[in-house]
This record gives C-alpha cells, sequence and structure tokens, in this order.
C-alpha cells in the first residue's frame, strides 16, 4: 500500500495518493512512514491543521523520533507557539546533536526574542561545513543542477513546488555560511530564494558574493532584492503614477515614544515577519508602548494605516505574481478585519466573496482598470525581479493602495474541495510560469 500511495503522488495523483496513505493507516494507525509522508504531504498542500495533528500524533506514539519532533516544532513556529516549538526543538538536539533543522528552529526563536548572539550559535552549530545539503527531485533521468540560495534566518520563497516539475539536483546554501574559500558545487542555474530584505540582509550581501563566483543565470538577483524592504519600497514606489504607498519609518524602541506626533491609527510590525504575523494596529499614542512589548525584535516598523474597505465596509486585499515580466492574478482576501490575510479571510463561508475573486481571476484587467494595470506593470519593473508578488488594494479612484511588493510571495495550490475548482486555473497559470522561467534560464545555461 505504501508503494502505491508513493507512486500515486509521483504520478501527481495527489488526492488519490491522500486516499491510499489514510487506507494503508486504517489498518496499520501506527505505520510510521505512512505518517510521516503524509503529513510531509499535507503541510505541503497548506492543510496545516492535519499537518500538526499528524506530527503530534508521531510524537506522541515515537518520542524518540528527532525528525517528528522537528517537523512539529516547525509548525508551532509558524503558527505563532513559541514556547512550545522551543520544547520540541530541544527534545529534537537531545536526541540528535547534530540535527541541523533542530538547531536552525532555536536559532529562529532565538532570533526573534532579540538574542542575536545565541542564534548565530545555534545557526552556526547547524552548519559544521560549506552549509549545502543536496537532493534529487522527481526520480531518475538526466538532471539540471540548480543552485537554491536559502537563508538560515527564514524570509525564503518556498520553491519546493517550483521545482518539483522538473528533474533537478538541488544544492541548496545557506548563504549566512558560506566559505568563499571552497568551491561552489556544480550547477547550471541559481535561485536565490532569499527574499525578505528587512530580515536577511547578511544573507542578501553573501549571496552577491556566491553570484559572483559562476557564470551561469541567476533568477533574483541578490543585490535587487536587497532593495525591497518595506521603508525603501514605500519611498520609491510611492513615487510611481497611480500608487499611493503608506509612511513607513524603522524606528528602535527607545525612540518609539518619539512617534506621538504620528497620525493614529497606525500600524506596528516586527521586521521580517509575513502572513499577519507579529503586526498589530495601535488606535492611540498612548497605547503604543504596550503595543510594542507584544512585538519581537528591535527596531520595528511604524506604518501608516491605508483603510482598504470598499463600498460594503469590507478591507480588500488583492495579490498578483509579476513573473519573468508577465502579471498573474493570484488572489483576492475580503474580510471585515483590517488585517487581511486569504487563509483567514472567510471567503469558504461566503459564495458572494468567492464570485468576486472568480471575476477578478477571471478578468484581471476588467475589475482593476487600466490605470491600476499601468501602475502595477511599473511596480514589477522598478523592482527588476524575475519572481515577485504584489499586495494592494484598490483606492476609490481605482489607484493602487500598496501593502507589499517582494519575492518572498508563494503560489499555494487550492485545497481540493470543490468550492475552489474556479482558482485551479489561475494558479495553475502562476505556477506554470515559475516552471518556465526555470526552464527558459536553463536552455541558455552555462554549467558553472
Amino acid at each position: 500500500m505504501l508503494a502505491r500511495a508513493r507512486r500515486l503522488l509521483q504520478e501527481g495523483l495527489r488526492e488519490d495518493a491522500y486516499a491510499a496513505y489514510l487506507e494503508l493507516l486504517h489498518h496499520d494507525p501506527a505505520h510510521p512512514a505512512a505518517l510521516h509522508e503524509l503529513g510531509h504531504l499535507a503541510y505541503r498542500d497548506n492543510r496545516r491543521t492535519a499537518a500538526l495533528t499528524i506530527y503530534r500524533q508521531i510524537v506522541e506514539m515515537w518520542p524518540q523520533d528527532a525528525v517528528g519532533r522537528v517537523n512539529l516544532g516547525n509548525i508551532l513556529y509558524e503558527n505563532g507557539a513559541l514556547v512550545e516549538a522551543e520544547h520540541h526543538f530541544e527534545a529534537a538536539v537531545a536526541l540528535d546533536p547534530n540535527s541541523g533543522e533542530a538547531h536552525r528552529g532555536l536559532g529562529r526563536i532565538l532570533s526573534d526574542r532579540g538574542d542575536a548572539g545565541a542564534a548565530d550559535q545555534r545557526w552556526r552549530q547547524s552548519f559544521p561545513g560549506q552549509a549545502i545539503a543536496t537532493e534529487t527531485l522527481n526520480g531518475g533521468g538526466a538532471a539540471a543542477s540548480i543552485l537554491v540560495l536559502y537563508s538560515a534566518k527564514g524570509g525564503n520563497i518556498p520553491t519546493r513546488d517550483i521545482l518539483q516539475d522538473g528533474v533537478f539536483t538541488v544544492t541548496t546554501l545557506y548563504a549566512e555560511y558560506y566559505k568563499p574559500d571552497l568551491p561552489l558545487p556544480p550547477h547550471a542555474l541559481v535561485f536565490n530564494a532569499i527574499g525578505d530584505a528587512d530580515l536577511c540582509p547578511e544573507a542578501l550581501a553573501m549571496a552577491e558574493r556566491v553570484v559572483a563566483q559562476t557564470d551561469a543565470p541567476v533568477i533574483n538577483l541578490p543585490a535587487r532584492v536587497s532593495q525591497t524592504g518595506r521603508a525603501n519600497n514605500a519611498k520609491r514606489l510611492g513615487a510611481i503614477t497611480g500608487v499611493r504607498t503608506p509612511d513607513t519609518q524603522i524606528v528602535s524602541r527607545e525612540k518609539l515614544a518619539g512617534a506621538a506626533a504620528v497620525e493614529f491609527p497606525l500600524l506596528l510590525r516586527a521586521l521580517g515577519f509575513h502572513t499577519g504575523q507579529h503586526f498589530v494596529r495601535v488606535e492611540r499614542a498612548e497605547d503604543l508602548a504596550d503595543a510594542s512589548l507584544a512585538l519581537p525584535g528591535d527596531p520595528l516598523l511604524l506604518i501608516e494605516y491605508l483603510d482598504a474597505r470598499g463600498f460594503d465596509g469590507m478591507a480588500r486585499k488583492y495579490r498578483v505574481m509579476v513573473i519573468d515580466g508577465v502579471i498573474y492574478p493570484l488572489h483576492l482576501a475580503i474580510s471585515a478585519d483590517w488585517k487581511v490575510h486569504y487563509f483567514t479571510a472567510g471567503l469558504a463561508d461566503n459564495a458572494d466573496w468567492r464570485a468576486e475573486e472568480q471575476r477578478f481571476l477571471k478578468d484581471m484587467p476588467a475589475i482593476l482598470g487600466a490605470n491600476a494595470m499601468a501602475a502595477l506593470t511599473k511596480i514589477g519593473e522598478t523592482l527588476g525581479l524575475d519572481y515577485m508578488g504584489i499586495d494592494f488594494a484598490l483606492d476609490k479612484d481605482k489607484s493602487i493602495l500598496l501593502f507589499e511588493a517582494n519575492a518572498t510571495m508563494v503560489i499555494v495550490p487550492p485545497s481540493p474541495e470543490p468550492m475552489w475548482d474556479y482558482r485551479r486555473a489561475a494558479i495553475a497559470r502562476a505556477l506554470g510560469a515559475a516552471q518556465d522561467l526555470l526552464r527558459g534560464r536553463l536552455a541558455h545555461q552555462k554549467i558553472a
């Protein structure tokens, strides 16, 4: 049964693979390989609650399973449960002192708490050599060699769904720990997956040194990604006709009190986080200090609040991907909350909202208008990235209210429920464009 589930997955029949794994677990609920593989599949498909349940089950059954501990810790960390995540990472290190993933998990938690020295020590423990890992995706055949640059801190583009389309030998290099005196592994293409300029300045600086050592084509030049921090983007993209950006300041905690003259409400955000994590709205100046105590790191981002509410009082956030210069609609989130995140926005419970998103995905130019489309095109040209996304709303005059534009945005395939069938073609086009981007650059490869 396990071989059948794996074969179905390799053939791209994901729902049939799920059914095969579940059938196996029905007969053998404690099958370790099936549980691990099903948990990994659920996590990749953004079925996070299912993945969390599976990894909790693994740890409960086999408390000595270091890999299960690490995977559970990673999901808990992403959910903001840092104390529980830390417990499982520490347990994994006790079981396997050489677990690089566990050390990196602890490093992320220490960094979030502002203990940069201890975080760096953990990250260094996770990389005894050149900080590389190699795997071959999608089985046999001639495999193209791709060097993927990552940051140990996070802030990376999730690349697996993009790379799954071909046969690749993928070498991941964690840029902070790149050793320039050692040769780079063989590669035909470099994919710089470091996407967060605020979180990863050191990694991006080292990534520039990596790409200087190769003649292979590079996707997302690190020097360009380095210019996409939130404050820098607010300044330069706000100069584009038809784009309004929030006034954005990077402020140390000790100077937050001086922000009392800023207009309220305002948004306060920790650097380097996404999906609404560590991001709060502050209504009054006297609430600012207390609000900051709930956020990790120093300095913090002070962001002007842009009202994204539409005619019905609901906040809207559109997302498009810009891949190889072409704009692809990805989703529309609608929410009563000011902090709009697609996977918590409640579209599953509102057919009218889904219909509105469907209209956007079907005919983006008609929904946004010519001026907004021109502004989005100019944003993409200004940032100059091969792979990036833009989050925005429409102002009353159909200009762009820009929230975010950078490389970190992920293309997540829809879950299998029939209500999401209208999304599948648009997501497939965007994901296909990212895969075509790799194929096109590899077609002009020069082996380094």
